[in-house]
């Protein structure tokens, strides 16, 4: 592997309103074990390590985009994909050195996760209502900066599973025709939510 390759791919994933500028949601991630640069200097840190720097970040960079057409662009060093969408800008944030296709797949998957879930405008007061969709979708998309899966699908149905309910075993007669057909009922939609989850 070569020294600026990296699993740690994203360093933000942030949602701002395109009217103000104000956060609706952000994340920031550090990679959790810094390794040395060859020669035994520190690795870089966050150059975003508190709110005061991340706030500045943030504000400079929807000024930045809000008149722009385009998707991608290189902003304080670091590569930068976003999208409009009625009254918030989804932004996704790498390192200079990071493929911007990969990170354009990360922005897609948020985005078109967002319509599958709202099935609605995704907009500013409707992100903030589902919160916790919205914080579920992003943990299913990325942990750490590390990129984990950006099919839309995937992650909507990770984030909008209704939890399965625990089946009382004890009321089923292994005996009986019908408790090894319930038995055998329960064993496949087991094995269908695995495979469904990679295992």
């Amino acid at each position: 592997m070569s020294p600026g390759m990296s699993l740690y791919s994203v360093n933000a994933i942030l949602i701002l309103s395109s009217e103000d500028g104000s956060r609706i949601f952000t994340k920031y991630y550090n990679p959790p074990h810094q390794a040395a640069n060859p020669g035994g200097a520190p690795a870089v840190q966050n150059p975003y390590p508190d709110k005061t720097a991340q706030t500045r970040f943030e504000k400079a960079l929807l000024q930045k985009t809000a008149k722009q057409t385009g998707d991608i662009l290189l902003f304080d060093n670091r590569i930068v994909l976003y999208k409009m969408e009625s009254d918030v800008a989804l932004y996704v944030v790498g390192g200079v050195d990071e493929n911007e296709i990969l990170l354009y797949n990360v922005l897609l998957a948020l985005r078109d996760s967002l319509h599958l879930l709202f099935k609605q405008s995704v907009d500013k007061r409707t992100i903030v209502e589902n919160y916790d969709l919205v914080s579920l979708a992003v943990d299913e998309i990325c942990d750490d900066g590390v990129v984990l899966e950006t099919d839309p699908t995937i992650i909507v149905q990770r984030c909008s599973k209704a939890p399965s309910q625990d089946v009382n075993l004890s009321r089923i007669d292994p005996f009986s025709e019908q408790g090894v057909n319930n038995l055998a009922q329960l064993g496949k939609a087991k094995l269908t939510d695995w495979l469904r989850q990679g295992l």
